[in-house]
């Protein structure tokens, strides 16, 4: 049976850095555009040899509601399938690694749907990648506020949109104008700007 997708047409993502694992909680956003309720908490073990993040209901962990997982190991090409609470797959994106040398694209699929993710600005792109191939500089945290847009192959139109916010630690606004977008695959992929964008 298909049940339809999960609608969150607006969330935030927030990134908690520890030395061992980076955090990640999603917010829904409140109508007003402040934060409002937890909707999922996710932890990235860092050194894994096959990408899997686990989202779950709170901090505590008390139970998962989705993850995503690579299908290869240590492959800039691994294809990356997003899962449902009870391991059925619902979605997948990957990254493109041709594309990305100079400006980071991105595949998304979900049911009935297929978009394609870019940097928005081509200049902040060359100028994330020049500071990060600076000795000392390549892990300190990046001064550049960058965007992702992510539209429909076969029409064009907007399908999510993911906004880096101006503050020390992570923090993205992500917006979702295709409501065939499931909220945990949109979720997984606004994570995964953060978590993978470096692979």
């Amino acid at each position: 049976m298909t049940h339809p997708p999960m609608q969150v047409p607006r969330f935030f993502v927030r990134q908690k850095i520890t030395l061992m694992v980076n955090r990640y909680l999603v917010f829904a956003a409140n109508p007003d555009g402040t934060e409002g309720p937890l909707l999922a908490f996710a932890e990235q073990k860092r050194m894994k040899l096959k990408e899997e993040i686990t989202f779950f209901t709170d901090e505590a962990r008390t139970r998962t509601v989705f993850s995503f997982k690579a299908r290869q190991r240590l492959d800039v090409h691994a294809e990356h399938d997003v899962f449902d609470e009870s391991g059925h797959p619902i979605g997948y994106f990957r990254k493109e690694f041709g594309a990305s040398l100079l400006r980071s694209t991105w595949t998304l699929g979900a049911p009935g749907l297929e978009a394609r993710g870019q940097e928005r600005r081509p200049v902040i792109a060359v100028l994330r990648r020049i500071w990060t191939l600076i000795p000392y500089l390549g892990d300190v945290w990046v001064p550049f506020v960058f965007h992702f847009d992510f539209v429909d192959v076969h029409g064009g139109a907007p399908v999510l949109t993911s906004e880096r916010q101006k503050a020390i630690r992570d923090r993205y606004t992500v917006t979702v104008q295709d409501p065939r977008l499931d909220f945990r695959v949109a979720a997984s992929m606004a994570v995964a700007l953060d978590a993978l964008q470096s692979r």
